[in-house]
C-alpha cells in the first residue's frame, strides 16, 4: 500500500502559440508531486536480504559470546575458590604432618628406651681397679719428598 502523499495540480496552462514547436517548448509544471519510493532493483533487495541475514547471524554470535564469557567467567570464579581452599588445605597438612614427625619420633625415641631399658638406675657400683696397659707406638714412616716421575709414553 502506497501512502505517499500526492498533490494534483489541476490549474494546466498550455499555450498553443503559432510558434513552432521547437522554437518555444511547453513549459508545464510535474502534475503530480510528492515523495515516492523509488524502484529497487533486483540486486540491490539482494544485497539487502543478504546485509540483514549477515546481521542477525553476527547478533546471534555476539549473544552467543557474552553467554559463553558469563559462563566461563563463573568457573574461572570457581576454580579460583578451590584452588585457594586447596592452598590452604596444603598448608594444614603441612602442618600437621611436622606435628605427626615430631610425635612419630618421641614415640620412636620413647619406644627404644622402654625396648632397652635405658633410663634404669644401676642397683650397685662396682668399683674396678685401673690395669695397666703398655700401647706400643709404632714410628711413621718418613715420607720422602722426592717423586720419581716416568717420561714418555
Amino acid at each position: 500500500m502506497n501512502r505517499a502523499r500526492v498533490q494534483e495540480d489541476r490549474n494546466c496552462s498550455y499555450n498553443y502559440g503559432y510558434q513552432s514547436y521547437t522554437g518555444n517548448p511547453i513549459q508545464q509544471a510535474p502534475v503530480i508531486t510528492g515523495y515516492f519510493h523509488k524502484e529497487s532493483s533486483y540486486k540491490e533487495m539482494a544485497i539487502r536480504k543478504v546485509n540483514a541475514t549477515l546481521c542477525g547471524i553476527l547478533g546471534v554470535f555476539v549473544l552467543v559470546a557474552f553467554v559463553s564469557y558469563y559462563f566461563e567467567m563463573c568457573h574461572e570464579i570457581t576454580l579460583n575458590t578451590l584452588s585457594r581452599q586447596v592452598t590452604t588445605l596444603n598448608d594444614e597438612n603441612a602442618e600437621l604432618q611436622n606435628q605427626l614427625d615430631r610425635l612419630k619420633s618421641f614415640n620412636n625415641v620413647d619406644y627404644k628406651i622402654t625396648k632397652y631399658n635405658l633410663l634404669q638406675k644401676a642397683a650397685k657400683v662396682i668399683e674396678v681397679p685401673a690395669v695397666q696397659t703398655d700401647v706400643s707406638v709404632e714410628p711413621k714412616k718418613k715420607l720422602s719428598t722426592f717423586v720419581n716421575w716416568a717420561i714418555g709414553y
